[in-house]
């Protein structure tokens, strides 16, 4: 597999195995099943794993624990995220510390190669969260000024522990991240999404109109690095969506984003590969994206992204096609 430069870690995999599938996210699968997919991924040359504690409600991490408790530490890179929401600042460092050591300890490690803050960062006097999404009334969202105020210092504190050797972030309102990305106190590393629909679906609850291209692009000329996330668009991009739709309705946009890609279904038909393959070749062939996260909950998944990746980068043309195929 293809190696590339990924400043927190000195180089990564092109692909990382993420943990929404194997946590049961993305529809079902069995434990076993889980193990045994992160087994492959490591014998197949991905060496980074990214998950979260909401994956499954630990689910995740417990697979991967018990998949790389035999395994060399240094063999492989680990990268697990905290949701924060909005708490007074003086709590921040305490609710990161607890659900690090939790993580760790489930995973039976040391410490974590990158550390996520898994809310939504948010301008000050941000107003505009769509009304309808399950998750803003969560309150997954961080304003910038808990962020600079609470969050950086308290990401720094546990560098200096030696739990998290870097720190990151992912979605957000745009406006808000790219004010981060050009702080004096940027992120070691980001998480974008990168398809040909440039949407985030579900997930993009912080903005009224999500345009994750924008903050890739403004990755790309900061030199923040990338981690590529929603390459199929939670399924969207697939042959078909392989779940059923959430009750709350919170996924709607998801599957509105699977209807929408009825052309893209047909482009990959005429191109002799499957949507999925097209979807992450797309997302592997983008500048300065040191890896493409996968959503897989199988084998059968995971050997279809691996020859994906063997497949090569897309060219010019082919990406020029894909990107202008819904304008």
């Amino acid at each position: 597999m293809e190696s590339r430069e990924f400043k927190p870690f000195g180089s990564v995999s092109a692909l990382t195995l993420g943990g929404g599938g194997i946590g049961n996210v993305w529809g079902e699968t069995s434990k076993d099943e889980s193990i045994a997919s992160v087994h492959l991924a490591l014998e197949s040359g991905i060496d980074h794993l990214d998950v979260a504690p909401m994956y499954g409600k630990g689910e995740a991490e417990r697979v991967v624990g018990e998949a790389i408790k035999e395994r060399s530490r240094d063999s492989f890179r680990l990268t697990t995220k905290c949701a924060l929401g909005s708490m007074p600042d003086e709590e921040v460092y305490d609710r990161f510390n607890t659900s690090l050591i939790r993580s760790l300890d489930t995973m039976g490690t040391d410490y974590v190669d990158l550390f996520l803050l898994h809310s939504q960062l948010i301008e000050n006097d941000h107003e505009s969260q769509k009304p309808d999404s399950s998750f803003v009334a969560t309150g997954n969202l961080t304003t910038l000024k808990s962020f600079y105020d609470a969050v950086v210092p308290a990401m720094e504190t546990l560098k200096k522990e030696g739990k998290i050797l870097n720190w990151g972030i992912g979605p957000g309102q745009e406006e808000a991240v790219c004010d981060v990305i050009n702080s004096t106190t940027p992120p070691d590393a980001i998480q974008c999404g990168v398809n040909v629909l440039n949407s985030l679906g579900a997930i993009g609850y912080a903005s009224i109109k999500p345009n994750p291209k924008l903050v890739l692009d403004e990755s790309k000329k900061k030199d923040i690095p990338i981690l590529a996330i929603r390459a199929v668009q939670a399924g969207a991009l697939t042959s078909k969506m392989d779940r059923e739709p959430h009750p709350s309705g919170f996924d709607h946009p998801d599957f509105a984003d699977y209807e929408k890609a009825q052309p893209f279904r047909e482009l990959a038909e005429d191109w002799g590969e499957s949507p999925a393959s097209l979807a992450h070749r797309y997302a592997l062939s983008i500048d300065k994206v040191g890896s493409v996260i996968l959503g897989i909950k199988n084998r059968e998944e995971l050997i279809e992204c691996l020859e994906a990746e063997k497949k090569g980068r897309l060219d010019t043309e082919q990406i020029y096609t894909l990107e202008n195929l819904f304008n």
